[in-house]
């Protein structure tokens, strides 16, 4: 279940267009940012994927890509120089870690899963509970989080990178800042330049559906994409459009993981978290450090009752490689997922339902015949190569966003 794939590097460039991203995001993500900050499009040609949406204010280039690939690997940005992004989000494990939760300095772990970085650059907003815009926020986030780098703040980073001969010479060259006009912001414009290169289509679903070959994938697979249309009703959420697919509503929903543990104590939960977060407290460290805490979900983010237990969908593109799943990495298999929405979001089958479970969550009676059909669908949307796009440098005065 988890191929894992060297990667190759394609001759995708990206052009820039002058047009707006104006896609708004679903009611319970994010806010929309100001018009000042409005997405730019530039022109992706990996097939099954639309364009990917670049901000105005940290427009690509080929200099700040590879800036950012040389932070995200840096791991003198933790505590005790073991961590660095790519520890959770590994380039030769489908960029992620392939472990229930991530394991950060010192072996202290956290409550989440690492999700993939592959194609993150289409989410409406970032982490599990959606905390997070934009990959520039949460590029900041883990340095300082207790179980993962561990920093006391992002000064030790500041420090590094206006220090280090290598840095001053890439930061003066892409943004034109040195000494103390390079700051965090800088930083994780650089990382996020990065990780928008991080995108991969052109599975053997796509060049069965968008590029028309009917061979591209199995009997099996046919058969398990009718079920994701139909009975399994995957495509409520996991979405699929006219000309592309992401497989993610970018919404929030809860599925029944993780809640019965914790279901009988929600209302205290629920009430102290917010205490405590109305004290100051940061919702990044509690939900990482706190294994209750984070059964919340985006309740932890929102505020909102309806929303406990609700975690952001993912993406379905690789997810033959990215097990363990779901947000705590408790289910092992794709072929357990599946059992558990099959028995209605409950796993074991004789768990009692959640209180707080979605509306649409209910038993799919899929036969074991079908389970395999599916499963064998979901292995169809892993891509070939996980290509990072080069950056055509069309960008005129763009260096010093």
């Amino acid at each position: 279940m988890c191929r894992l794939l060297l990667f190759t590097f394609s001759t995708v460039v990206f052009s820039f267009s002058p047009a707006v991203f104006s896609q708004q995001p679903s009611p319970s993500a994010v806010n929309s940012p100001p018009a000042s900050e409005a997405n730019a499009l530039v022109v992706n040609s990996l097939l099954g994927l639309p364009a990917v949406p670049i901000p105005i204010n940290n427009p690509q280039t080929p200099a700040k890509v590879n800036l950012g690939d040389k932070l995200f690997h840096d791991k003198r940005f933790s505590i005790d120089g073991t961590i660095s992004c790519a520890s959770c989000h590994d380039d030769n494990q489908a960029f992620t870690d392939n472990l229930p939760v991530s394991v950060g300095h010192g072996g202290l772990t956290g409550t989440r899963n690492a999700p993939t970085v592959i194609n993150a650059a289409f989410y409406k907003s970032q982490f599990w509970d959606g905390r997070e815009p934009d990959l520039e926020g949460q590029s900041k986030g883990p340095f300082i989080n207790p179980v993962e780098a561990g920093l006391p703040s992002h000064e030790p980073i500041l420090e590094i990178v206006r220090t280090d001969p290598a840095y001053q010479a890439a930061f003066k060259d892409v943004f034109n800042v040195a000494g103390k006009q390079l700051t965090m912001d800088h930083v994780a414009k650089a990382i996020a330049s990065f990780e928008r290169t991080i995108v991969a289509g052109n599975s053997p679903f796509d060049r069965f559906y968008f590029g028309g070959d009917k061979n591209a994938i199995t009997e099996q697979q046919q058969r398990g994409f009718e079920l994701f249309l139909g009975q399994g009703r995957c495509v409520s959420c996991h979405t699929l459009e006219q000309d592309h697919a992401l497989f993610t509503d970018s919404r929030f929903h809860n599925i029944g993981i993780g809640m019965n543990a914790v279901q009988d104590d929600v209302p205290r939960l629920a009430e102290a978290f917010l205490a405590a977060k109305n004290q100051g407290g940061d919702v990044d460290k509690m939900v990482l450090t706190d294994k209750k805490a984070s059964e919340l979900g985006r309740f932890a983010v929102t505020d909102g009752l309806s929303e406990i237990g609700a975690f952001k969908t993912p993406t379905l593109r690789n997810v033959s490689l990215t097990a363990p799943y779901m947000h705590d990495g408790s289910l092992k298999t794709l072929k357990e997922v599946v059992i558990h929405y099959n028995n209605g979001g409950v796993t074991p089958a004789t768990a009692p339902v959640n209180p707080y479970l979605s509306g649409g969550i209910r038993p799919l009676n899929l036969l074991d015949k079908q389970i395999d059909d599916l499963v064998a669908f979901l292995e169809a949307l892993t891509s070939d190569y996980y290509p990072k796009t080069q950056v055509a440098d069309s960008q005129t005065g763009g260096r010093h966003e």
